[in-house]
């Protein structure tokens, strides 16, 4: 489409003004043929009904960032089930960063190149054709960039550097995670991942460094169909929500989608199979397949009413910090209810020892925990040692062992995090409301070795995900290894006896 000179003042006149260049929704509704006969658009009005919300809230948070000195980054993570017309929103956020924040950068990144190449940067052009400002740029496979006259215009009358102007689609790499985050723009930086609940922690953290430059326009968009229930992305519903805005979104609630094709993939499924809770409903899965805990028996047992039986003993469990990433933890458990969970943080052992012991002595007999189990394991036996020179009811436990019951199990911290999910099953326990246990205990995952054996993935294979030392999650674990509790009830159950001790040594008060 070519214009006159008059003509393209005009247009950029229009697409820079305020209630344009300012208003992503008024931006979609003005640069596309909505309704215009002979064009894909003749039977479309506008946007669908999500996707103007989102359109929204990014003006929105323009308007509240206009006078403020330390402008806040607009993060948004989308969770929805399939057909619901994610590319297009995609598309049209590209588009509106490249129209109206001249200069900027937009990386886009997936999990495959095929995802990226014939889905988002198939669908952003298709709607770059269709824009009445298409001319302005130049699309290859993987970028877009100014068009040769409209770059030499922008540095000669806007004096604007056009260097990290543009939009490119990038494969995020665990080999290299720092690939796109050194890439620096004064004028506006946005970072969109589809698919974003497969790519690891690693990413997601260096991630941050390219939203360095304060500058008013950082945007930072994440869309998935949410098909696993840890890592990054979960977090951004869960233990991070309060850094990100989110929506979840059912595909049935969205105009123009089948709603048919949904119905039976429920049929076929079952309303509350994996299937039909991330294909159609847009929500997380109760566990994923390899999942040694699922979410949903976790979310269960965090706020549910139970009674505390007083008899019971009470039983603490510390996880000892291995490296400077790690946190202590302690959990203070009592029968079928965990009274408290909590971390501690850059503790050498000598300062972790003595906030131990003055727990125990500031609580009352009926407080004091009959055991306080450690894992022994790296610096834990040192933990051990002290506590029992200072005549603390310690009882070392080490999880590499073999099983203390059960012999399908690799070694006792597979037994004890079975144990838990066990625990949790029987529906007559309570964990509390901790976002941050609920994400450690879904984390693990589990398989068998060559000998049939049930192996839960170790600390190191996590980091190599990018989840976090579990450590909350471990000091309940080791609150299942008691010889002196029962798990109120249910021991037969579970079958599980661990009231003959375990192969560690054993400190007893007097």
């Amino acid at each position: 489409m070519k214009y006159s000179l008059k003509e393209e003042k005009e247009l950029m006149t229009s697409i820079w003004s305020m209630n344009i260049k300012d208003d992503p929704l008024n931006f979609v509704r003005f640069i596309f043929p909505w309704g215009k006969e002979g064009t894909p658009l003749e039977h479309f009005s506008g946007p669908r009904k999500w996707q103007e919300k989102i359109l929204r809230d990014i003006s929105i948070h323009i308007q509240r960032n206009q006078s403020v000195d330390m402008p806040e980054m607009f993060r948004m993570a989308v969770a929805s089930g399939r057909g619901i017309g994610k590319s297009a929103l995609v598309a049209w956020i590209i588009l509106w960063m490249l129209s109206t924040r001249l200069g900027a950068t937009i990386i886009v990144t997936a999990n495959t190149e095929q995802q990226l190449r014939s889905r988002t940067w198939a669908e952003l052009g298709k709607w770059l054709t269709l824009a009445i400002n298409s001319h302005w740029f130049a699309k290859t496979a993987t970028t877009i960039k100014p068009d040769a006259w409209f770059d030499e215009a922008l540095k000669r009358d806007l004096q604007i550097d056009t260097g990290y102007y543009y939009a490119q689609a990038q494969l995020w790499s665990e080999e290299n995670p720092d690939a796109f985050a050194g890439i620096h723009s004064t004028y506006g930086v946005c970072l969109i991942m589809d698919e974003a609940s497969g790519i690891p922690a690693p990413i997601y953290s260096v991630s941050e460094g390219f939203f360095s430059e304060p500058t008013t326009n950082r945007y930072w968009f994440t869309f998935s169909n949410p098909r696993r229930n840890t890592g990054p992305f979960y977090d951004s519903f869960h233990s991070r929500r309060q850094y990100w805005k989110t929506e979840q979104i059912d595909s049935r609630d969205v105009e123009g989608t089948d709603k048919e094709l949904f119905q039976k993939m429920i049929e076929q499924y079952g309303e509350d199979s994996t299937v039909s809770r991330v294909e159609v409903m847009g929500e997380f899965p109760q566990a994923d397949d390899d999942t040694v805990i699922p979410m949903e028996l976790i979310r269960a047992a965090m706020g549910r009413e139970v009674s505390l039986t007083a008899s019971e003993p009470i039983i603490w469990g510390l996880d000892v910090a291995r490296f400077g990433g790690d946190n202590s933890a302690l959990c203070v458990r009592q029968g079928n209810t965990v009274i408290d969970i909590q971390s501690f943080q850059s503790m050498d052992l000598m300062q972790l020892c003595g906030v131990i012991k003055n727990m125990y002595d500031d609580a009352t007999v009926m407080e004091q925990p009959q055991e306080i189990l450690v894992d022994v394991i790296g610096l834990g036996s040192g933990v051990v040692d002290r506590l029992a020179e200072q005549n603390l009811p310690v009882r070392g436990v080490n999880v590499a062992e073999a099983p203390a019951t059960k012999k399908n199990y690799l070694n006792l911290r597979a037994e004890l995090w079975f144990a838990i999910k066990d625990w949790l099953a029987q529906r007559d326990c309570r964990l509390p409301e901790n976002d941050e246990l609920a994400s450690e205990l879904a984390a693990p995952q589990y398989k068998y070795t060559s000998s049939g054996k049930i192996k839960i993935e170790s600390k190191d294979e996590m980091r190599k995900r990018g989840i976090k030392s579990p450590d909350k999650a471990d000091a309940l674990a080791l609150t299942m290894a008691s010889s002196a509790a029962s798990f109120s009830g249910s021991a037969s159950y579970l079958g599980y006896n661990f009231k003959k001790p375990l192969k560690s040594r054993i400190f007893r008060v007097g």
